[in-house]
């Protein structure tokens, strides 16, 4: 990368955000381009022999979510990661050309208008309240017809379906995570992985920040003079799958 270092502090990783632009949160494919690669090892996954597991890296996504300077989601081919707010419009710009508003009474459209309703949503909640309930898509006639695979045969479980319309509606850069919630134990304390909060880049950011004064052509080729400066090691091939996908 172009500044390889360790981060041994959530401060540290959010100016390291700040430097690069672009950050997965895990493998990215790309040797040593993760905030997972560049932690230092207390920071990183452990399991203990009790069963019991720490990963501060992990827990720092909300503090770094809620500091403000960059947006989270899955971004990166499906997978999690972190933007920074000087980079966001580029990206907003040119992804949103190459995926466009979700047509009218179309299952996205729904889950965004809702959103858009209730200001942000953990999944779970927003799954049920855009009907997705019951273990199959044959369960919820409601939702069956928009909801086939190719072949008209409905496929997979209503919870994986929606995750799907959720991963691509994150990977247009129209939906965004604002914090994460966590379920308390008896004794207040958090416990388990969180649940991603949603909601639309609009109304966690505002309007104006997702304005960008270039075409969307402008900014891929702004985009892809960046990744190269920082990833000067990484194929054509890599680096489309990071702005692309």
């Amino acid at each position: 990368m172009m500044k390889m270092k360790e981060i041994h502090s959530c401060l540290e990783l959010m100016a390291y955000i700040q430097e690069v632009g672009f950050l997965p949160l895990l493998d990215s494919g790309i040797a040593g381009y993760s905030a997972e690669d560049i932690v230092d090892e207390d920071n990183r996954y452990v399991v203990f022999p009790d069963g019991g597991w720490d990963w501060p890296l992990w827990k720092w996504k909300g503090p770094i979510v809620q500091e403000g300077n960059c947006v989270y989601g899955k971004f990166f081919a499906g997978k999690a990661g972190f933007i920074s707010r000087a980079w966001w419009p580029d990206f907003c710009n040119y992804r949103r050309s190459r995926r466009p508003a979700p047509a009218e009474g179309s299952i996205e459209e729904s889950i965004l208008l809702t959103l858009q309703e209730h200001g942000s949503m953990i999944t779970r909640e927003l799954r049920a309240a855009c009907g997705f309930t019951g273990p199959n898509l044959r369960t919820n006639k409601k939702q069956r017809g928009s909801a086939l695979q190719e072949g008209g045969r409905p496929k997979g479980s209503m919870r994986s379906k929606f995750d799907g319309y959720i991963t691509r509606l994150q990977m247009a850069c129209r939906i965004v995570t604002e914090d994460f919630v966590y379920p308390r134990d008896k004794h207040n304390n958090e416990y388990g992985w969180g649940w991603a909060l949603l909601t639309t880049p609009e109304q966690l950011l505002g309007h104006e920040s997702l304005k960008c004064p270039r075409t969307p052509e402008e900014s891929y080729q702004r985009l892809l003079a960046h990744f190269h400066t920082i990833l000067p090691d990484a194929s054509d091939r890599q680096i489309e799958k990071l702005i692309v996908y």
